[in-house]
């Protein structure tokens, strides 16, 4: 992979999970507790997020309920909640996170494809590897997986879906009346791949993804940045996140981004609304730059990140709350700044980013 060419600014990405990143963030949504699991407050979240301008929304997931204890909270899956969006946003990108551990790599390269068709091209995927003994039970109880062996699955469901997504040439339906052909089946191919505890033989049963590749998405700390297109990293303070950043372009990944999590001066400062949110529950500490205050300084720190990464992924601490100070003043501010370009609408997730479209590997064999 190389480098993305400069010139698109900071490439804003916004987590859509749930109320937002505070574990007690569905107490203060102003939202009835029946409002949880339904679609309307999804919707909106979507439809103000790309009005706003932000290049990504993504939503996190898990095999269990988030949260613990008094603060549990169900979900619907990832995936579905992306589909649901998919036909209702126009340009924003959708990247649900499927988890590697949990997921079968065949269906997870399918959901994965059918999501770009179904978005016209704009889909990512946040790589997710859940190594929890209860959450593995969720599939029968395998025992959890050392760093290695965990690696090594991640790389494995990784590298098995982009050949599933190029086991379609990009040219493969030909649509032929005449002769009564839909396929040309020397341009679909079977991927033979065998990894450390799966094999797969394939074709995909779906078409290559408009993308070409749907667009890999995935922490930093997993050790897989040479596979993916976009590096996510954290940081307890600005050096940190360049260390990183630095560390994940060594490996050749085209795009960095910086985690940050927000907590804005509102109708009330963010302070007092810290402390009204501990008071519900604790926010315990994340591998993640926090900015608790206003969106003065919070739009001040994004400049300094433009200077280390090429995008920032946002964790609103209530998403009804501080989202609209972010589209509102935050995003305005950026875009006004000649230092900050606003970030590029393309016509796919890959075009937004400036990644290219990507050659298919099986392009010029047969069958």
């Amino acid at each position: 992979m190389s480098r993305v060419p400069s010139g698109y600014g900071l490439r804003l990405a916004l987590e859509a999970d749930g109320d937002g990143a505070h574990p007690a963030a569905w107490r203060f949504t102003g939202r009835p507790p029946s409002a949880a699991l339904g679609t309307a407050a999804l919707r909106a979240t979507a439809e103000y997020a790309e009005a706003a301008g932000f290049a990504l929304l993504t939503f996190a997931d898990s095999p269990l309920p988030a949260g613990t204890g008094r603060n549990a909270a169900g979900r619907i899956e990832a995936g579905v909640r992306a589909a649901y969006l998919s036909t209702l946003t126009d340009r924003i990108g959708l990247a649900p996170t499927l988890h590697a551990t949990t997921t079968e790599p065949f269906h997870l390269a399918t959901q994965l494809a059918s999501l770009d068709h179904a978005c016209l091209g704009r889909a990512g995927w946040v790589v997710g590897a859940t190594n929890d003994t209860a959450e593995l039970a969720t599939i029968g109880g395998p025992a959890p997986l050392g760093p290695d062996r965990l690696r090594g699955e991640v790389s494995d469901v990784i590298e098995v879906a982009r050949c599933l997504w190029d086991s379609w040439q990009d040219d493969a339906i030909i649509r032929d009346r005449v002769t009564g052909r839909f396929l040309d089946p020397d341009r679909v191919h079977h991927v033979n791949f065998t990894g450390g505890s799966f094999s797969v033989v394939g074709p995909l049963i779906t078409p290559r993804p408009p993308q070409g590749q749907v667009v890999v998405i995935a922490a930093d700390t997993l050790g897989v940045t040479g596979q993916v297109d976009v590096a996510l990293v954290g940081g307890a303070d600005l050096g940190q996140v360049a260390n990183r950043a630095r560390r994940a372009r060594e490996d050749d990944v085209p795009l960095v981004f910086a985690e940050v999590e927000v907590l804005l001066d509102a109708a009330e400062p963010a302070a007092a609304r810290l402390a009204a949110l501990a008071e519900a529950s604790p926010w315990a500490a994340s591998d993640r730059l926090r900015h608790v205050g206003s969106a003065e300084r919070l739009t001040a720190l994004l400049r300094q990140l433009a200077t280390v990464v090429d995008g920032v992924r946002l964790h609103p601490a209530v998403l009804p709350v501080d989202l609209p100070v972010l589209a509102e003043r935050v995003l305005p501010a950026l875009a006004a700044d000649r230092s900050v370009v606003a970030p590029i609408a393309g016509a796919t997730l890959r075009a937004t980013l400036g990644l290219p479209h990507p050659a298919n590997r099986f392009a010029g064999t047969t069958g």
